[in-house]
Order: C-alpha cells, then sequence, then structure tokens
C-alpha cells in the first residue's frame, strides 16, 4: 500500500476520532479505512489504536506516529506547493485569535506589515484569555500560550516564554526578606486567575521540584492589570517574560530567587487540521514563525 496514504488515512481516523468519522473527507468505506490502518500496523509491528466498540485512543506509539506523520505530510503538501504555478494567491477574511496581553505587546506591532506583504487577506482579530474553540468559533488559527503536549490541534512552535518571579523595589524595600520559597508564605501575591496551578505555585531549585501555597490578594484575569500592580509596589506576581523582561532590564522589576526556575510556556500558532491548509493562513504561520524567531525577550 502507499505509505503516504497510510499515513494520511491513521491521521484522519485519529482527528475524527472513529473510522465512520474519517469516511466523509477521505472518500473511503469504513472497511476499506480499516485495512489501511491495519496494513500500518502491520508493517510498523506495532499497535497505534486501541479500539473499542465505543472509541478508539491512541497507544503510546500511535501518539508518536500520529506526531511525526503529521509533519511529513505537510512537509510533503510544502514540497508540492513550492514548485507549483497554480497555488491561489492568499486571499479573504483571516480570523485570528490570540491572548490579550501578548496580542497588544508582541502581535499590534507586526500586523501592518503583513497587510503589507498580503493585501488580499482581511484580517479579523479577536483578543482574550479564554481558550476558544477554533472550529466551533469559526477561527482560522489562534495563538497560544501553554503547554501543548496533549493538544489535539495543530501547532507550529514560534517561541518559549518562562515564568518570572518579581515585584517592585519598593515593594521589596518595605516586606520581609524573601530568601527561600516558603517566604513568599508572608508575602500577598497578585495572582492571574487563568494560570493552571492556581494558588499553588511549582519551581525547579537546586534541590530538585519544590511547590509553595501562595496567598492572593489581588486576583485578576488579565495580565496587564497584574503587571501594574506589581509595577507599583502592590506585592509579588509571577509574570511571563514576554511581558515583563524589559521592566527587568529597566529595574523597574526584580527578579526573586532567580535560582528556582518556574514553568516554561511555549508560543504556538495552532489551526485545526494540516489537510487543505488555505494559503492565508500558511502565509500567516510562516510570516509568525519568521517574526518571532529571535523575540526580544529571550534578547
Amino acid at each position: 500500500m502507499d505509505r503516504a496514504l497510510e499515513m494520511q488515512v491513521f491521521c484522519t481516523v485519529v482527528d475524527k476520532g472513529s473510522f465512520i468519522g474519517a469516511a466523509e473527507p477521505l472518500e473511503m468505506s469504513k472497511p476499506a479505512i480499516s485495512r489501511y490502518v491495519s496494513s500500518l500496523e502491520e508493517r510498523l509491528g506495532a499497535r497505534l489504536l486501541h479500539r473499542t466498540t465505543r472509541r478508539l485512543s491512541l497507544t503510546d506509539e500511535g501518539r508518536q506516529f500520529y506526531h511525526q506523520a503529521r509533519e511529513v505530510l505537510a512537509l510533503m503538501n510544502q514540497a508540492e506547493e513550492a514548485v507549483s504555478s497554480t497555488a491561489p494567491e492568499p486571499s479573504g477574511v483571516l480570523r485570528v485569535n490570540a491572548p490579550v496581553s501578548f496580542g497588544v505587546l508582541h502581535l499590534a506591532p507586526v500586523w501592518a506589515d503583513f497587510m503589507k506583504a498580503y493585501p488580499k487577506v482581511e484580517l479579523d482579530i479577536s483578543l482574550n484569555d479564554r481558550l476558544v474553540d477554533l472550529v466551533e468559533e469559526g477561527f482560522d488559527a489562534a495563538v497560544r500560550i501553554a503547554r501543548m503536549e496533549s493538544s489535539s490541534l495543530v501547532g507550529r512552535r514560534l517561541a518559549g516564554t518562562r515564568m518570572c518571579l518579581c515585584a517592585s523595589p519598593g515593594y521589596l524595600a518595605s516586606h520581609p526578606p524573601l530568601r527561600t520559597l516558603a517566604d513568599l508564605t508572608e508575602h500577598g501575591v497578585i495572582a492571574y486567575t487563568n494560570f493552571a496551578s492556581g494558588n499553588e505555585w511549582q519551581f525547579q531549585g537546586p534541590d530538585g521540584r519544590e511547590s509553595v501555597r501562595t496567598r492572593s490578594i489581588v486576583r485578576c484575569n488579565n495580565g496587564d492589570t497584574c503587571r501594574s500592580i506589581t509595577l507599583a509596589g502592590g506585592g509579588i506576581s509571577l509574570q511571563p517574560s514576554f511581558m515583563v523582561a524589559e521592566d527587568l532590564r529597566a529595574g523597574y522589576l526584580v527578579e526573586i530567587l532567580p535560582e528556582y526556575q518556574s514553568v516554561e510556556l511555549g508560543i504556538y500558532v495552532v489551526y485545526p487540521s494540516r489537510k487543505h491548509l488555505a494559503p492565508k493562513v500558511r502565509v500567516l504561520i510562516n510570516f509568525l514563525a519568521e517574526r518571532f524567531s529571535h523575540p526580544q525577550w529571550e534578547q
């Protein structure tokens, strides 16, 4: 059997969650799809899917193969389009979702250049910090700042950002000193309510993984507000480097206990599927990847 077709069939089954769901986009019967997947498993000598009467789920080998097969299929599509003279010019409405703070600080300055490069693309930008459903809400792509290991979406990493424990010099001068993570319990923190770990802040320190339960004096679902309160001396906060790198360089904020590193997050552009990827989405992905290949907050 055609190896590329085997990969395409397998990836579509995973995307759709069932053999029946994959039948329409593949224009194949359920038995034919089953034969392709079985042939792939036999050739690889590994079970890729757990099959039950109610659902399918990936094995560990299947999960690894799925991500690598997706990359192979994407490269094949790019290779074909690179030599095709019939590839359409990017055009139409491009709906993009992004987090508020990152959207304002780092995306807003680059959109004008994107518009100049692709004048037939009409941008429709939505900024919010909730996790939108791209398919249900009709977005072509989104920028996400997260750990993406378990996501079913297709994504391309643009950059990384680390979480920085920080406070203003004025706050630190007028409050008890912080020498260990346990000292955080004596301070009030400015908490970002969308932070996945809640009040339990986790760090990697000299002696390994440690955590501390913090006491929030302010809770807010907007990172800019948390940053402003921190700059004004209102307390300690855990902020992404893309927001506070300049504040740290200028001395407006001080990094606390730098020997304890908090979570590292990836910044991704994500989209529902690589299959039949619209030119407007492809140029967006490549444009953002180029712009954030050397992000200023990491310099």
